[in-house]
């Protein structure tokens, strides 16, 4: 299916890696030009420079002025910004939520909610000067089923699902349609890490981490396919949101976890 982004500019913030690499990848290969903001480049980033229309913007979205700085050189290189994907968060394990203090709630709704309000603050007048475009939310299933061990991080994701809403619903009559997904467990390097998420679950099932991700989080999360998600499968969804074949869709938000949420 052609999506019909040939030199469409699409700006993904935290694409340096798992969902977000996947997303700049997914677009690269529809032929848009792709702009990237990280902290830092990773050889998997770098590697698809070499293959696709991709640049790197080396910036810090907690900061006030990332989010400014980011756009501000996707249109100057570009004229302007057809997608936003914010894509961008950030969380750790923990035991619970009085493990969690005032510092660390605000780094993870500084990169993972603030992050999206001001990206979407500074793209949306480039969006509404070229007659409309879309934003797509990385949302995630923590948003509806909040995790104790990432609180911050579920009640972060609840946030910017409710400004997926807010903006659709603000923006959709001037041409911008505003979406979200809401993704369940994905192999990214949150969960494959050194220290990361499956090596918490290994522990305490008595597993390798390479078998909680095959079997015990499949199993325990109730996840009905009997597998987690792979970045590919949410970045294809995320481009097909942002392209014109999505041109009435607004407002919704798309949960991607292989059956795990069970409520209508």
């Amino acid at each position: 299916m052609d999506l019909n982004l040939v030199g469409k500019v699409a700006v993904v913030t935290g694409g340096s890696k798992g969902i977000g690499l996947a997303v700049a990848e997914a677009f690269g290969r529809e032929g848009a030009r792709v702009v990237v903001g990280s902290r830092h480049r990773t050889p998997e980033l770098a590697a698809l420079r070499e293959r696709h229309d991709v640049t790197f913007v080396p910036v810090d979205l907690s900061a006030p002025d990332g989010a400014d700085r980011l756009v501000g050189a996707a249109a100057d290189q570009h004229g302007g910004i057809d997608v936003l994907v914010n894509n961008l968060g950030v969380t750790r394990p923990r035991s619970g939520f009085l493990e969690v203090g005032d510092d660390e709630w605000q780094r993870v709704f500084d990169l993972t909610f603030f992050s999206a309000v001001r990206a979407s603050r500074a793209a949306m007048p480039l969006l509404l000067a070229d007659g409309g475009g879309a934003v797509v939310n990385v949302s995630s299933v923590n948003a509806r089923l909040p995790f104790p061990m990432v609180v911050d991080y579920s009640a972060a994701k609840a946030a910017l699902s409710n400004l997926t809403k807010a903006l659709s619903e603000e923006f959709a009559p001037r041409g911008v349609r505003v979406n979200a997904v809401a993704p369940g467990p994905v192999r990214t390097p949150f969960w494959t890490d050194p220290g990361g998420f499956a090596e918490s679950v290994a522990a305490g099932a008595g597993s390798t981490a390479q078998a909680a991700l095959d079997e015990v989080v499949p199993r325990q999360m109730g996840i009905s396919t009997g597998r987690i998600s792979e970045p590919q499968e949410v970045a294809d969804l995320a481009v097909f949101l942002a392209s014109p074949r999505a041109g009435n869709i607004t407002g919704a938000e798309f949960v991607l976890d292989g059956g795990q949420t069970k409520t209508t």
